[in-house]
């Protein structure tokens, strides 16, 4: 029996030890991160990732390839992941919230934020400081040709255009193509669903006249293509963001600090240069990643 106490009393004592140590975590798992299979997803989640393991000693574990934000947000619903780092506030607002998209940015942003927080008792962050709205896109011969400036000027063509949008774009609600039809009052007569990573090169190649890609985009400086003028504000705002569990916060308490980091530190220019050396340069996008970082000394000093 004093044996068994004595066995007890040493199991207990760890036990206590173990709480205590930096680092530890009730969870018993690595902060799992879940990454898109787009060049910026997988470039935001290496920034995630790379920060974290520079700075902390924390295990950290890449869940890569998912298709979009919206599986994403599944991955962590489903308790399979803990840190999504590419999320958009339009995209958010409409196909995870199912709210009507609104316009204003900072609106966006809170609404967002305090529904996130309300609803899956998740953080939702401040922007990284871009916005990768959708883009009407054309080459600089063909805008030229016929006068383009703005989406408004496409009505002129839009019975000979031969115009290549993402599929889901094309019967998407709200922000989609039949809310586009309502907005602008005229529709393509010649449109093919494409995969949006695709898009690019059929314009590029001719294949397409007119193509629907994202703001911050390298392919748009890669192709040197034109995009036109949003004229009547009908794309809401995609401004980009990371998002984390609050349980994951609670249990990793740097986690916050270096999150709240990478806010503001990116424009959409700037995403677009990242973008572009991973797809152009053909750099790996974890390199890209950390090369930022680098070169910007891991955002030190910027914990709030």
């Amino acid at each position: 029996m004093k044996r068994f106490k004595t066995i007890l009393l040493m199991c207990l004592s760890l036990l206590v030890l173990t709480a205590c140590v930096p680092g530890m975590t009730s969870q018993n798992h690595p902060i799992r991160i879940a990454g898109l299979s787009t060049t910026e997803g997988q470039i935001l989640s290496a920034l995630v990732q790379k920060l974290i393991e520079e700075e902390t000693d924390y295990p950290v574990e890449m869940i890569n390839n998912l298709g979009t934000s919206v599986v994403s947000q599944q991955a962590v619903r489903n308790g399979d992941a803990d840190i999504t780092p590419a999320r958009y506030t339009g995209t958010d607002m409409v196909a995870v919230l199912n709210e009507t998209p609104i316009k204003d940015p900072n609106e966006a942003l809170a609404y967002v934020q305090k529904a996130f927080k309300e609803r899956f008792n998740y953080k939702y962050y401040d922007s990284y400081g871009f916005n990768n709205t959708y883009t009407f896109l054309v080459t600089p011969e063909f805008a030229a040709e016929n006068n383009l400036k703005t989406v408004s000027d496409l009505e002129k063509i839009s019975d000979t255009v031969r115009a290549g949008f993402d599929s889901q774009w094309l019967v998407r609600e709200g922000d989609g193509y039949p809310g586009f039809k309502e907005e602008y009052g005229f529709a393509f007569d010649h449109t093919n669903a494409m995969q949006i990573g695709l898009v690019y090169n059929a314009l590029a190649g001719g294949a397409m006249d007119l193509v629907l890609g994202y703001s911050s985009d390298g392919r748009i400086a890669s192709y040197d293509l034109v995009m036109l003028e949003d004229d009547k504000q009908f794309f809401p705002p995609y401004d980009a963001a990371p998002m984390a569990t609050q349980e994951i916060l609670d249990d990793y308490p740097e986690l916050d600090g270096l999150l709240k980091r990478l806010e503001g530190k990116i424009s959409t220019e700037q995403m677009q240069e990242l973008n572009y050396e991973a797809d152009h340069l053909l750099k790996e996008p974890s390199v890209v990643a950390e090369e930022f970082l680098e070169a910007n000394n891991y955002f030190r000093g910027e914990d709030n």
